[in-house]
Formats: structure tokens, sequence, C-alpha cells
């Protein structure tokens, strides 16, 4: 018996039924090309890429994820009124008996803390937002703020990954691995999907962050963000062993794709062709990812532009940057993540260091693709998994507090790709607690995320579990065309 007859007589009985959906696919496919000679030597990869339904507006994504969740009052959702309101009760019609996380829930009072910091508006469109952020100001015609965004997620890990893959339950795809299946990849030598984690100044409350929040889900592998360090080689193990030369490992590649490709007319598992892929991406990439991190030839005026801490391996401002880089080489979805946003306690402590970090970048990465006329289509997106609470968490004082997680509302911005610039959307009431005008869900905001990427989210599905899988699920979701230009 060969290696091929003894891998497919032991393929297990619970690995035969969750490919056997598609055996009937294979026997007729088989039937209709075989005389032809269609199929004599090789199975054709599965379908790699659907179509989009009309013209992308947004060819490329830069997300960047505030884990822990900013507090919105403190940046974005001016409430001058709430300066009246110090160390007073939140007033229980505000709250409405609505859920509290086990951290304040047994508290005896929640005393509205207002924010501490200065408020003024900016750019032509009149945005209020905070002293903390003077050159994120200066682009504010160039964002699409939604302050009334809302989830029914009160805790962290099911509410980042509601805000990554849909759903508070992980294991779905992301939303970079559903821009890499629908619109595939514009360079060959680089990842189509790229995730990066900035490492914050401030280090006081880190939350984790695991690789289930790029995982491909039930997309094919190839579809999982790769994830580069911030330090040292960007991806582990690229570069060849030493003493081993680029013709030794072509030769050793060439070798394992043609064990897998036989594996692969064998069982016909689309795990075996993601690796095929895979093996062939980590070659090219030998060459094209050096380039990629060396920012020697960087001109003055990027550090200009992002501050001086570009040169800080690791810091947000050198991974958007890097960002930049990938975007102009054709990355498809670079999703950053920036720790330390869970305010629980400490909050003037820590939050001027929170905004230092992304202030300048943010400001630098929206103006520097705009010089290059990336801008237009390219869409930055900025926010985290859920807002904060007006009450204190925690000692209150004029100067410091804490504040808990909010689900109620809380927001984000967007920029390029599509967007209408110096829109504002969206309103919530005094105490930044509840939404009272046009509220925006998670879903909508995929659906919307989507239209700009040219896909109608009601029709962009993949079929699984005899499903068709939606990113937006099967609850209602609509796309918020006040936001698109």
């Amino acid at each position: 018996m060969n290696l091929g007859d003894e891998l497919t007589r032991n393929i297990t009985r619970r690995y035969f039924f969750s490919q056997g959906s598609h055996a009937l696919g294979w026997a007729s496919l088989a039937t209709l090309l075989g005389q032809s000679g269609a199929l004599a030597n090789s199975v054709a990869a599965p379908a790699r890429y659907p179509q989009p339904h009309f013209l992308p507006k947004a060819k490329h994504v830069i997300y960047l994820h505030m884990v822990g969740g900013p507090s919105q009052m403190d940046m974005f959702d001016y409430k001058p009124v709430m300066q009246e309101w110090y160390d007073k009760d939140l007033p229980d019609s505000i709250r409405m008996g609505q859920r509290l996380t086990t951290m304040t829930s047994g508290q005896k009072r929640f005393p509205i803390a207002p924010s501490k910091y200065k408020f003024a508006r900016q750019g032509e469109c009149g945005m209020w937002m905070t002293e903390l952020l003077p050159w994120t100001s200066k682009v504010a015609d160039d964002m699409v703020f939604v302050r009334s965004m809302h989830t029914e997620a009160i805790n962290h890990e099911p509410a980042i990954s509601y805000m990554q893959t849909g759903n508070q339950v992980t294991g779905r795809p992301c939303l970079g691995a559903w821009a890499s299946y629908g619109l595939g990849s514009l360079n060959e030598d680089m990842p189509t999907f790229v995730v990066l984690v900035a490492k914050p100044t401030n280090q006081e409350q880190m939350q984790a962050i695991s690789a289930r929040l790029w995982s491909s889900g039930y997309l094919s592998g190839e579809h999982a963000g790769v994830s580069f360090r911030t330090g040292g080689d960007p991806i582990l193990f690229i570069n060849n062993p030493p003493g081993v030369p680029a013709e030794v490992r072509r030769k050793t590649l060439d070798g394992l794709k043609s064990l897998n490709e036989m594996n692969y007319k064998l069982v016909g598992d689309p795990e075996t062709h993601t690796r095929i892929q895979q093996y062939e991406l980590a070659y090219r990439m030998q060459s094209s990812v050096p380039d990629l991190v060396d920012l020697s030839k960087e001109p003055e005026s990027t550090e200009k532009l992002y501050g001086p801490e570009i040169h800080k391996s690791g810091s947000f401002a050198h991974t958007v940057l890097l960002a930049r880089r990938m975007v102009e080489r054709g990355v498809r979805f670079v999703q950053i993540y920036h720790n330390n946003w869970d305010h629980h306690g400490n909050l003037a402590g820590r939050m001027t260091d929170q905004c230092r970090d992304v202030d300048q970048p943010c400001y630098g990465l929206i103006t520097d693709l705009k010089q290059r006329g990336l801008l237009d289509d390219t869409l930055i997106i900025w926010g985290g998994e859920f807002g904060r609470t007006i009450y204190s968490q925690g000692g209150l004082s004029k100067e410091n507090y804490g504040r808990d997680h909010h689900p109620r509302c809380f927001t984000m911005w967007m920029a390029g790709g599509g967007t209408k610039g110096g829109t504002i959307y969206g309103e919530t009431d005094d105490f930044s607690y509840n939404i009272v005008k046009d509220p925006v869900h998670i879903r909508d905001l995929h659906a919307t995320v989507l239209k700009l990427l040219g896909f109608d989210h009601e029709k962009f599905v993949y079929k699984f579990q005899g499903l068709d899988q939606k990113l937006t699920g099967v609850e209602p979701a609509r796309v918020i065309s006040d936001l698109l230009a």
C-alpha cells in the first residue's frame, strides 16, 4: 500500500462527513469533464473570489482598533451640561434598568463624572473634539464621525469578536478575511490581509488579543490575517536558516508542493490547497518584506507628518506608517490593534498617553494618503468595541475618575474610501448614555463597509453548514447612505 492509499484509508469518519456535502458535486463534475480529460491530471483549486456587485469605492482598508473601548465623552461626544451634574447620581430615567457589568453593578451610587478635558469645534463641519487630539482635529473635514454606534456586547472578548466578525461567538471570519475573500490580492508578493499589534506607551491595563480575531473562520485558510511582529524578523521563519542557500530552499519547496498537490488530488481538502498557496507566498515575501519594513528611504517629511515615534519599532506611529507602505504595495486590508483603552480607573493618568500615541499618526496617515492620491480608495476605520459610562467607577474627583464598559452608545470615525468627509452622524442624550437620533448598529457599520468595498451585504455570502453565511448575520442590517460620498 503506497502513502496515498494509506492516507485515504485513514481519513476519519468525522472528516469524511464534514467534506461529504461536496461529494455529489465532485462526482457530477468528474462525469461531465472526465471524457475530455479535464480532470485527468489535476484537481482544480476551489474558486477563490466572488465578483463585486458594483464598482468598489474602497480598494484598501486600514482598520485601527482601540482595544478596550475609548471614552466617547472624553474625546468626541461633548456633553457640557454634565458639568452641572458633577457627583450627582445617574437618574433611573436615564439608565432605565439597563444591564451593567459586575464591576459596577454592586456600587451603591453611580456618580456623574463630567469630562475634565476642554473641547472646541473643528473644521468647517464644526465637530466638537477634545484638546487631547490637536493633530487629528486638523483633518476633521476629511473624517466621518458616527456618534451613535451601539452593540449588545458588554464584555471585551465577545464585544471585540462582534466588532471584528459580526458575531459574539469566536470562530467566524473577520472583516479582513471577508475583504480578502471578496476582492483577492493586488500583489502576489504580499499578503492580502496583514495584522499588526502596536505597543501603547502606557501599559497599565492591557487586554488579551488573540489570533482568533483575524481568523478566516469557515473561509479558506488563505484569507486569514498574516501577523507581522513588531520586533526582530517581521514574520517568523520567513528567512532561510543559516547555511541554507536559496536554491536548496526552492528545491525543498518544490518537493513539498508536489507532495501537497498529490494529497489534494486524493483528498480534496481545501486546507491542503491553502498550504500550497502559503508556502509559495512565504517564498516570494523573502524579497518583498525586507523592502517593506526598511524605513531608511523615507524622507524627513515623513517624520514631520507622523511624529518621531515612527523610529520606535512597534509603536502606533511605526505600525501606521507600515500600513501606508503596505497599501502602496497592494495589501488589501491592514488591521492594527492598539491596546490599553480600558479606563476603569485613573482615566486622567492614561488618556493623555493613549491620545498622544494615536493623535499625530492618525493625522499623518490621512494627510499622507491624501497627498499620494491614495485616500480616495483607502478606507480608514477608527474605534473600539464599545464606549464608557458617564458615571464613575471607583473614586471620583474633578481631576480623575474611572469609567465602566458602555455598549449603548459610542463613537467611531472613518475617512477616505468613498466616505463623505465632514459628516457628523447620530446623537446621544445629555449623559452620552442613550442614542436619541440615527442609531448605527455594528451590523449597519459592516453593511456600509461592504458597500464601499463593492458588495451587497445581503448577497455577499459563503455556503457553510448548509446555510448562506454572511458577515452581517441573519438580523436586519442597513447601509448608512448618509456616510457615503
